[in-house]
């Protein structure tokens, strides 16, 4: 292509982005139904976002689908009656255009695309849901569901549980959401209400509730019934801990963002979620660094199995460390954590048989906290039951990443300059950084990046979704793909 050739393709990638949007907006809010490219997701994407995500195919596919072939599909989908569904817009069209190459068809094409989604909306009626504490996972949380909140989404935000109260408190928690040292700023509205406790968020009325106990809060008296209560605070793991908050009038449901301890069940969304059954009542989404580990290894013990592996997680400091040395009841942790690396215990390892029960008893663990405040990384020493090269390894954590079952948690890379920071925002509970990929015989080295704070909070989203009995079937389902 000439010069100008490039700019002139870039300009129409870009009118066509614009004329996406608004279709975007409209399934998902209308319908819920919610668009990705290539797993991606769209609904809050720029116009620049939607055009960037076109490039996956061909950086790892090494086919080209572009807004040319994807606004078609999309035109034609905003005119179909669906019911919620996720819909990779990128992989449909890579499958009609390969298909049909001459553009013909399209209508019959989707229509079987589409056709064994079950009918209905997904939810009967709206379902509540509080969010017990709000720091790091809480804020983020609440940023996400902001960000989903409309009529095509059945989940309601009806409050937050924190302690306090004192003048000024509702403000600097207002604040807190508003503006972040990491994530930067939220992408909308906030108002204050001082004389009802209240956050308005985008339009959203949240109920700031102060309370130092489960058992002082009754829900009801701000008509939340039957509530998915999200306990952020880390206080209790066990089921006589977080069963306290279930004798509070109007919580239904109790998801934990931490491991669980006993019986409670550790899900990680993509694997192990459908063991959630409709009568449990409490949940844990398990930690960030086993729902970063969990599909990848997964998908390898699946392909390969997994004989054996030691788990090295890179983490970035957390609030239970010192900033500078101090006392503190666990090793090591009361050194500085902004100067230090620090080496200490991780029960991730271990923790992933809980969720995939056939590695229980084969993986080691440890952590080192490095003075960054976001963003990690595990290695992957893994002993596989067969022999692998590095170039079909990849290839194969490739596909996973682009069009298995586990697509909405594992992503890939094969960028050779890309640091943590490049991993900041990402939705995806752990990155394959194939160019670190090493293989030998039957040993491999992954390395796998992970927000452990967003990413997280995207798997914990999952689970609220799970619990609250809301599905969304995938168009293309990995077996079309």
């Amino acid at each position: 292509m000439s010069p100008e050739q490039y700019l002139t393709q870039w300009q129409q990638s870009q009118a066509d982005a614009e004329s996406m949007y608004p279709l975007i907006g409209k399934l998902y809010r209308e319908k819920g139904v919610d668009i990705h490219i290539y797993g991606r997701a769209m609904v809050t994407a720029s116009t620049i976002d939607v055009v960037k995500a076109h490039r996956v195919a061909r950086w790892y596919t090494g086919q080209e689908v572009t807004t040319e072939h994807t606004l078609p599909l999309l035109q034609a989908l905003s005119n179909m009656d669906l019911p919620p569904c996720r819909v990779d817009l990128g992989r449909l069209a890579s499958l009609y255009w390969s298909e049909h190459e001459d553009g013909t068809a399209l209508e019959g094409f989707l229509e079987r695309a589409v056709a064994d989604l079950p009918k209905g909306n997904a939810l009967d009626a709206p379902r509540d849901v509080v969010l017990y504490g709000f720091g790091r996972i809480g804020r983020l949380v609440t940023r996400l569901m902001i960000e989903k909140s409309g009529p095509g989404y059945p989940l309601r935000l009806r409050a937050i549980v924190v302690r306090g109260g004192r003048d000024g408190d509702l403000e600097k928690r207002a604040s807190l959401l508003r503006r972040d040292s990491v994530h930067g700023p939220f992408n909308g509205s906030i108002l204050v209400d001082e004389a009802r406790n209240a956050l308005i968020v985008n339009g959203n009325y949240i109920q700031v509730i102060y309370a130092n106990h489960p058992s002082e809060v009754d829900y009801t008296a701000y008509g939340i019934e039957n509530a998915v209560v999200v306990d952020n605070t880390g206080m209790w793991r066990d089921t006589d801990g977080l069963g306290q908050h279930l004798t509070a009038k109007g919580a239904g449901k109790v998801l934990l963002t931490a491991p669980g301890k006993g019986d409670i069940k550790n899900i990680v969304y993509g694997v192990n979620q459908d063991d959630i059954d409709d009568a449990d009542t409490i949940i844990s989404a398990a930690s960030c660094t086993t729902n970063a580990i969990t599909p990848v290894l997964k998908a390898m013990h699946d392909r390969y199995g997994v004989e054996s592996g030691h788990i090295e997680t890179v983490h970035s400091f957390t609030n239970d460390q010192n900033l500078i040395d101090n006392f503190h009841s666990g090793d090591r942790r009361g050194r500085a954590a902004s100067l230090n690396m620090v080496l200490t215990s991780t029960g991730a390892a271990t923790a992933v048989a809980k969720a995939l029960p056939a590695l229980k008893g084969k993986l080691t663990g440890n952590s080192i906290r490095v003075p960054t405040p976001n963003v990690s990384m595990a290695i992957a020493n893994l002993n596989l039951g067969s022999e692998v090269e590095r170039e079909s390894l990849n290839a194969f954590l490739r596909d996973t990443a682009l069009v298995s079952e586990l697509a909405g948690q594992v992503d890939y890379t094969q960028s050779t300059e890309i640091v943590s920071s490049d991993i900041v925002g990402s939705r995806y509970a752990g990155v394959v950084d194939s160019e670190a990929t090493i293989a030998d015989g039957n040993r491999c080295v992954l390395y796998i990046w992970y927000d452990n704070e967003f990413g997280y909070s995207c798997q914990v989203i999952h689970c609220i979704e799970h619990m609250a009995g809301l599905r969304y079937p995938m168009v293309p389902t990995p077996q079309q793909s």
